[in-house]
Parts: C-alpha cells; sequence; structure tokens
C-alpha cells in the first residue's frame, strides 16, 4: 500500500452544492432561493437586530427594566440596629424576629432579620437572628449578651 492509494471511506465525503451554475447543474436559475422577496435577494434578512418593524430588542431593554438591572433572586433583609435595641428590650431578654415584629421594628416580617452596629448598647441580650455584622456582635458580646444565628 502506497500513499497514493489511500481513499476516503465510500459516502464518507460530499462535494459541496454548487448553486447557480445552469439548469442542467440542478440549481441553476434562482439557485434555491425561490423567486423574488427579501430572501431571494443578496444580503437578505437585514442585520442581526432586525426584527421587522418592531422597535429592536436592545433599544427596548430600557423601557422594560427601568434603571439598570434588577436582580430575580434578591433578598431583602429588615434592618434593626443596636440603638433601637437598647430601646425597645430590657437585659437578659431574647431578641427574636417574633419579638422584633412585637416591638414593630421589622418593615416587614417575611423578610429575614439582619442586626447593625449604629449606636450602643449597654444591656445583656439573648439575640437569634438570620445574619448579624461583625460590628455589631462583638459590641454586644462586650455588653454579656449572646448572639445565634437562624438557618
Amino acid at each position: 500500500m502506497k500513499l497514493h492509494d489511500l481513499v476516503p471511506n465510500a459516502g464518507s465525503k460530499k462535494n459541496r452544492k454548487r448553486v447557480g451554475r445552469g439548469i442542467s447543474a440542478g440549481q441553476g436559475k434562482t439557485a434555491g432561493r425561490g423567486t423574488k422577496g427579501a430572501g431571494a435577494r443578496s444580503g437578505e434578512g437585514g442585520h442581526a437586530y432586525r426584527q421587522g418593524g418592531n422597535l429592536p430588542f436592545f433599544r427596548r431593554l430600557p423601557f422594560i427594566r427601568g434603571e439598570g438591572f434588577t436582580p430575580p433572586n434578591q433578598v431583602f433583609f429588615n434592618e434593626v440596629n443596636l440603638d433601637q435595641l437598647s430601646q425597645a428590650f430590657k437585659a437578659n431578654e431574647e431578641v427574636t424576629p417574633e419579638t422584633l415584629e412585637k416591638a414593630r421594628l421589622l418593615r416587614d416580617s417575611r423578610n429575614p432579620t439582619v442586626v447593625l452596629g449604629r449606636g450602643e448598647i449597654s444591656i445583656a441580650l439573648k439575640i437569634r437572628v438570620h445574619r448579624i455584622s461583625t460590628g455589631a456582635k462583638a459590641k454586644i458580646e462586650k455588653a454579656g449578651g449572646t448572639v445565634e444565628l437562624i438557618a
């Protein structure tokens, strides 16, 4: 066997269709494009963003989503600060989302609760919330309180 004897397997290679080369070739005259209309013309279909008279998608976007992009799965937290806790609770009381709701410190009780570190706290509290800032945690533990996170 020599190099010039090598041939591809039968049926593995197929010649491309050469259109517009006369009627005997089978794809002459309209070359598979039909007759007349936008599809028969060269450069048919317009550019990638053309939408047949509609306002193109990329121009519609600012109207659809307002200013910028809104993440669909974002979580809104009820923010409670230390100065609010020291006013609403007495020493050694337990602070949970339920007790915060009774104290009317939550905006929407369905959302998780976060404690932030604005203000000072001098009383020991047992705090059970979904999230807490590091500064708030340090101030609470310094005052003798405890912090537990809810899953």
